[in-house]
């Protein structure tokens, strides 16, 4: 049985053998905010003189391969800095007490900005390359939780896939490793078991010994589709004040339609600010 600090004296449990790795211990310091500046993974770029085909099935020439190419890189940037400024909105409601969630943690970018609020963050990373360097970065961070665990729907050990081009760059391949199946790009040879916990469950346990989430982050390769679902099923939204998710349609072909659907009901249902799904 593995404890987590949830505030005051109470605490949560998982059940399991799960790494956990916490701060130092004292007062806890507020350091100034930093930067925010998200990293974004790029998509391999096509070779001089090659052709393809649109959605339609027309072939491009290489110029018109250039110009789209040019066209989703400025789309990228404009969604990297609305995710740096929603990111930038919610750290300047977040107060020491707080309780904030990072799922897919990695090199703690984001789990950093988190950490300067004073909220007590949990973050998540299932990575053991990616992790190593979270419990380097975070030793003297007391209001920071590091558990080296996937999050999905059920609990156990899983297979945590890695990019075809982890051996070559572990730093910036670990953000890409994934637990589904059928990923583009992946080198589903090149795996590791990791711990994985039913994150639906411990949404449960959190609110239960807290009340509610502040805020949670999720980028987790494709493992938020079934989480979302879950989380729409039983109503979870409720007790979570801000959810952001990347979704990940372009790595997971087969998932494109419910994704398309979770998209459509949560447009309905819950206002962005609330559930948004456009995180980058």
């Amino acid at each position: 049985m593995v404890r987590l600090p949830v505030g005051g004296d109470q605490e949560a449990s998982i059940d399991g053998e799960i790494p956990i790795s916490r701060g130092g211990k004292g007062a806890r310091p507020r350091p100034p905010q930093p930067r925010i500046d998200l990293k974004m993974k790029t998509a391999p770029s096509h070779p001089e003189g090659a052709t393809t085909e649109d959605a339609t099935g027309t072939e491009l020439s290489q110029r018109e391969l250039k110009a789209e190419a040019l066209i989703r890189r400025h789309k990228r940037n404009m969604r990297k800095a609305a995710a740096e400024g929603f990111l930038a909105g919610v750290c300047a409601m977040l107060r020491p007490g707080d309780l904030v969630m990072d799922c897919g943690a990695n090199m703690g970018v984001v789990t950093t900005v988190l950490a300067a609020t004073g909220a007590d963050v949990i973050a998540y990373e299932p990575d053991p390359f990616a992790f190593a360097t979270l419990q380097d970065r975070f030793s003297d961070f007391p209001n920071v939780t590091l558990v080296q665990a996937a999050v999905g729907v059920g609990s156990g050990t899983v297979k945590l896939m890695r990019a075809d081009n982890f051996e070559a760059n572990p730093t910036g391949a670990s953000v890409k490793s994934t637990i589904l199946d059928g990923g583009r790009r992946i080198d589903a040879e090149n795996s590791v078991e990791v711990p994985l916990i039913d994150f639906p469950g411990l949404v449960w346990e959190m609110v239960a010994q807290r009340g509610g989430i502040a805020f949670v982050k999720m980028d987790i390769e494709g493992a938020e589709l079934e989480i979302l679902e879950r989380m729409d099923a039983e109503d979870l939204f409720q007790h979570v004040r801000c959810l952001v998710a990347e979704t990940h349609e372009r790595k997971f072909r087969d998932l494109r339609d419910r994704y398309k659907a979770i998209r459509e009901s949560f447009a309905t249902k819950y206002p962005s600010g609330r559930v948004n799904l456009d995180w980058i």
